[in-house]
This record gives C-alpha cells, structure tokens and sequence, in this order.
C-alpha cells in the first residue's frame, strides 16, 4: 500500500508582513549610499575646518613671531646696521637667517599647535649649536632626496594606539644667498656648498585621534544602528514564526498520524488499484461510471454451507480469512481488481483502474485463476494435516465482455463495482464448472488459446443469458513446443491430488509413475466385492 506524504507547514504567508519587509528592504538598500555621503560630506567638512583653524593659529604665531623678532628688533635699533645672523638675539638690531629662522617656527607652530610639529634638521649644523637628532626615517629621506633634490616629498603615514600620524619630509635646498653665507661663515663645518645642493630637510608632522574622526560617520553609524536594529527584529519575529510553524506542525503531525492510521484502516476495504487512484486524486469520489472491456472471474467453494455445518465458527472463519488472504495476494500480483467478497465467492476484474490491454488483461486472469488452483493444493495439504476433514473445492469461471464500471450507490455511499450482463456470465460459468477446475467463455478463450489448451463443453442456456452458451474447460498451459501441461485436481474424503504436469521435470517423472501406480494396485485391492 502507498505510504501517503504526511503534510507540513514550512512557512506562514502574510501579505502585510511581506510589505512592510519590501519597504523595509528598499530603506535599507537606499539608505547605505545616502548615509554614505552624508557622512563623506561631513567628513570634508569637518577636516577643512580644522585644517583652516590649524592654518589660521601657525599664521598667528608666525605673525606674532615676525612682529616682535624681525620687525620689532630692526625699528627698536633704527640707527644701526641690520645684520642676519644665527645669534641675531645677542646683536642689537640683527634679524635671524632663512636656518634660524626655520628652527624658530618650528619652535612656534608647536607651541599654538599640539597636534602639528615642525622640525629643520641637518647633518651639517653650524660649530656653535648641538648635533641634530635623526631617527631612521630622517635619514632615509635625507639620503633619498641628496640622490634627487626634484623628487617628490616623501611621506609616511602610521598609527599608534588610537592616534595616527603623518610625517611630510622636504629638502632645503641651497640658494646662491646661502652658498655664499656657509661657504664663508666661519662656523660653517662645510665650506664647498654649490647651488642646489641638499642642505637638509624639513619635516611636518600631523597627528590626529582617530576618536576625533568617529563622530563624522553619525549617519554611517545610525544607519548601521538601525539595521542592526532591523535585524534582531526580523530574528525575533523569524523566531515567532518558527515557533508557530513549529506549533502547527506538532498539531498537523498528529493529523498526519490520525489520518494515516484512518487511511490504513481504509485501504484494507478497498482494492489497492481503487486506494491508490483515489488518495493521489486520480479518482473523483463522484457517482459515475464507463463503459469498458473487462475480463471478470469469478470463484466459489464447492459444499461451503454443507463444510460450514461441520465446522466450529472459530475454525471456519480462520480457514475462510487464510483462503482469502492468500487468494487475496495472488490476485493484487497478477494487477486484478479485487471487487468483492460474496460469502465464499470472490468477484475480481482486470481492466480498470489499469489495463495493459484486453488481451494482457485476459491471459493475466487465466494466470492468476491457475496459480490460485496451484495455492488452494498447497493450503489443502496444511489443513488437513491440521485435521481438517474435507477440503475446499473451487470453481471458478471467467467472462470477457463489455461492462458498466464505477462508482455506484449514493451520495452518502458507494460503492465501486461492476454491473452487466457479462458479470453474470462469469458467475455463471463458475456455477458449471466441476470442483477444482476453471470454465471460460468463447470471448475469453480466444484471447487466451495461445497460452492455454481447453476443451469445449456442450452449448448450454443460461440464466438471464440469451442465447446458448459455449463454455471451454481449461486443461492446462501450452508450453513452447505447443505441448499442453494439464492440471489434474481432484479433492474429496480421503483424497487430494493436484497434478500439475508443466511442474514435474524428468527427475520427478519417474517416481510419480511408481507412486501412482502403487495407488492404482492399492484402489484395484479395495474393489467391491461385488465387482
């Protein structure tokens, strides 16, 4: 029986929902470029601004510097001669020369600025002052640009904790004024300066707390903020919804499990073909029929009522359910439609729901008829040895013809079966058919005389059956050789045979002769003494 698909919810749809998360989408998708550039707005100017307040304090500074250093110490000594000088502080009225000058500002821009530095470095200080300190950067970058004075300015960038820093380093490149000046100042440790050579560099240094820089991304960080937001949202709801989904499942799982145990239940009062065309839908549960070529059989227990008087009903209902079971099973192999069980009589048909051809049909049903008398041998033999005292004795008859099929009844029940003549016909058949034997109608034979060897038996009238009937008595299969292996079955007190001649190999052959011979001389002994 097909195991049905048990049903399973696995998401929960609500057109609101869906909405409200699209515009929520489209926020979001919009959003990251708008905050994007508001906060690069914001970034720029944030930086001009402070770029414009470090610029206007080193101005400052240089003002104140050049007020009271330069311009206030040449009109404090008006009369004198203006000298330049490093030591421009110990001669009334001198100002400072282009080097002092940068270690002068330098001095300055670090006072008002604590987050820029400036620094004029050479390795050739006047005798006078203290050697200037390089680390390995400094020298590098002095070395690189005495290589070439035109290179670009060298940079290097770096971070340290939560500051980071820029270091811009310049050459300081001497001028015909300076040339001269060095090469005859009598402090000057080198005297064979040339224009254009690298004295050597000056160096900015700009430093920033990265802190200072996190408030100009406030969009960035809102937007992400409200994502985050959005999403631990969205989980929590994902999480309700799974709980609920989770919750209906349960409850659908016990559905599933009740309707499967239902449908179980059902199936075992249904054919298989009739179960499974209606639970995968290819059956409508409507009152309605076709008209379709079937081949039906049918089958009855010769002397049921007579055995059934002998038998306890405890024993007689385990022998007719094991009879049925096993018939039950034959016929579900052969692909025939089990229609019903009629007291001890069995009505099945081949043809509907599934054919594979009018022909097949009928050889699959003279098949399953055979196997059927092959299995009831096999099952006499185990009851009697379970006391059994007579065996059951079948005939069986089938019928190929034209018949109603379908759903019939009510709306409130129904049942699905055949009606018409020729299922008449084949109970007909079986009612003429000797014990243990199989009966066929002509249009059944036909489709089946290539397989199967019969013999046919007087036209005979029929009840509810116009016309005289000829019916054939199957004798057994057609091998390939065109030999017919018969069947003989016979059942009665004191006697089970069921030959099968198409079963016996030559191995066999011989000691079934010897065996029936025996039980010809045993019967010829026990002959009426009136003989």
């Amino acid at each position: 029986m097909q195991k049905q698909t048990p049903l399973k919810i696995t998401s929960v749809q609500d057109p609101r929902r869906e909405k409200i998360a699209i515009v929520m989408l489209v926020m979001l998708l919009a959003g990251l470029p708008i905050a994007v550039w508001l906060d690069m707005s914001n970034l720029t100017t944030a930086t001009l601004q402070r770029q414009a307040n470090d610029l206007n304090s080193m101005i400052t500074g240089i003002r104140g510097y050049y007020s009271s250093n330069v311009v206030g110490r040449v009109l404090a000594h008006q009369n004198a001669a203006t000298q330049i000088a490093h030591n421009y502080e110990a001669i009334p009225g001198a100002i400072p020369l282009p080097a002092t000058l940068s270690l002068e500002l330098g001095r300055v821009i670090s006072e008002k600025q604590s987050n820029v530095g400036y620094r004029f470095i050479s390795d050739f200080p006047f005798r006078n002052r203290s050697a200037h300190a390089f680390d390995d950067f400094e020298k590098s970058s002095l070395s690189a640009l005495r290589a070439d004075p035109n290179a670009q300015p060298i940079i290097a960038a770096s971070a340290s904790g939560l500051t980071s820093r820029v270091r811009v380093i310049s050459p300081v490149i001497m001028s015909a004024s300076c040339v001269s000046c060095h090469n005859s100042h009598p402090n000057s440790i080198k005297q064979d300066w040339k224009v254009g050579d690298v004295r050597g560099i000056q160096e900015v240094t700009v430093s920033q707390p990265i802190a200072l820089n996190l408030w100009s991304f406030k969009y960035s960080l809102a937007y992400f903020l409200f994502t985050a937001a959005v999403g631990f949202s969205f989980i929590y709801m994902q999480r309700r919804q799974n709980a609920t989904i989770r919750s209906m499942n349960d409850e659908l799982q016990g559905a599933n499990d009740f309707l499967a145990a239902i449908s179980m239940k059902i199936s075992h009062y249904l054919s298989p073909q009739i179960y499974k065309s209606i639970f995968s839908g290819e059956m409508d549960v409507a009152l309605q029929t076709k008209r379709k070529k079937l081949t039906i059989f049918f089958s009855d227990i010769k002397d049921f009522t007579r055995m059934s008087e002998k038998l306890q009903p405890e024993e007689l209902t385990a022998l007719i359910n094991e009879y049925f079971t096993e018939m039950s099973a034959i016929a579900i192999k052969h692909g025939g439609t089990i229609d019903k069980f009629i007291g001890d009589a069995i009505l099945v048909f081949f043809g509907d729901p599934e054919s594979k051809g009018v022909a097949e049909d009928a050889k699959a049903c003279l098949r399953m008829a055979i196997e059927m008398q092959h299995r009831l041998a096999e099952l006499n033999v185990q009851w009697r040895k379970l006391g059994a005292e007579e065996p059951f004795r079948v005939r069986m008859g089938v019928n190929t013809g034209f018949c109603n099929v379908g759903n019939f009844g009510s709306a409130d029940r129904m049942d699905y079966t055949i009606l018409g003549a020729e299922a008449n016909l084949a109970a007909r058949l079986q009612s003429i058919a000797n014990a243990g034997s199989i009966v066929v109608s002509y249009e059944t034979y036909a489709l089946v005389r290539d397989m199967v060897s019969a013999r046919a038996l007087p036209p005979t009238s029929m009840k509810g059956i116009s016309g005289e009937v000829i019916p054939y008595a199957i004798e057994g299969f057609i091998d390939a050789g065109g030999n017919t292996m018969q069947v003989f079955s016979e059942h009665g007190a004191g006697l089970d045979l069921y030959l099968d001649l198409g079963r016996v190999d030559a191995g066999e052959s011989q000691h079934l002769r010897s065996v029936l011979s025996r039980a010809i001389e045993a019967i010829d002994k026990h002959k009426p003494s009136s003989e």
